[in-house]
């Protein structure tokens, strides 16, 4: 009889193992039970993560998804710290645009992040400094220091959900203010209010 028991501690230890496995190590964030009218958009909108990474996690094929079943929560690789500077930007930059430029904003520095281009964290992406000129006002000028409102809190976790895809973004800039002839060269990815988005 303790044979048998040992075997079943053993057998349940190796299947954990094995299903473990496929979710890969610092990923997961925890699960999340699907309600009756959520989506993937939503759910990875709720918890600030890639509706990609949402997908790949769970082996997801299709967006169908149905109450009761259990979705892994990916982790969105970044900390609350992050998403908080995020936020502060974003308030700061885009103080009286509309909620999608707001999200365009956000989704700006995580391209960044993203672009071997620019460095590769939320913190290194704000504060960068080339040749005694910050890539953003509001670091220059302290608005950054300010705290964040919700919509900006919610338009930092919606690009979060939106990672991965769109247009590549890179810069934004106001086309009746910016002083710098650089910046009219890049490719427009869209216009959203006051701003004018381009890679």
């Amino acid at each position: 009889m303790t044979h048998v028991k040992k075997f079943g501690v053993a057998m349940a230890l190796v299947a954990s193992l094995t299903l473990t496995a496929f979710v890969p190590k610092g990923e997961a964030a925890g699960q999340h039970t699907v309600a009756s009218g959520e989506s993937l958009w939503k759910i990875a909108n709720k918890y600030g993560v890639s509706v990609n990474d949402l997908s790949a996690v769970n082996n997801q094929r299709s967006t169908l998804i149905y109450p009761g079943q259990k979705l892994v929560i990916p982790s969105s690789g970044l900390s609350e710290t992050d998403k908080d500077l995020m936020a502060r930007l974003v308030h700061a930059e885009a103080k009286g645009e509309s909620y999608a430029g707001k999200v365009a904003v956000a989704t700006v520095i995580l391209n960044r992040v993203d672009s071997s281009k620019f460095p590769n964290t939320v913190k290194g992406v704000i504060y960068e400094n080339v040749q005694g000129h910050y890539a953003f006002t509001p670091v220059q000028n302290g608005e950054i220091n300010k705290p964040a409102d919700a919509e900006a809190k919610r338009a930092v976790n919606e690009a979060l959900a939106f990672r991965g895809q769109g247009n590549g973004s890179l810069y934004f800039y106001n086309p009746k203010t910016a002083t710098s002839d650089w910046v009219f060269t890049r490719q427009t990815t869209i216009t959203i209010g006051n701003h004018r988005f381009a890679k």
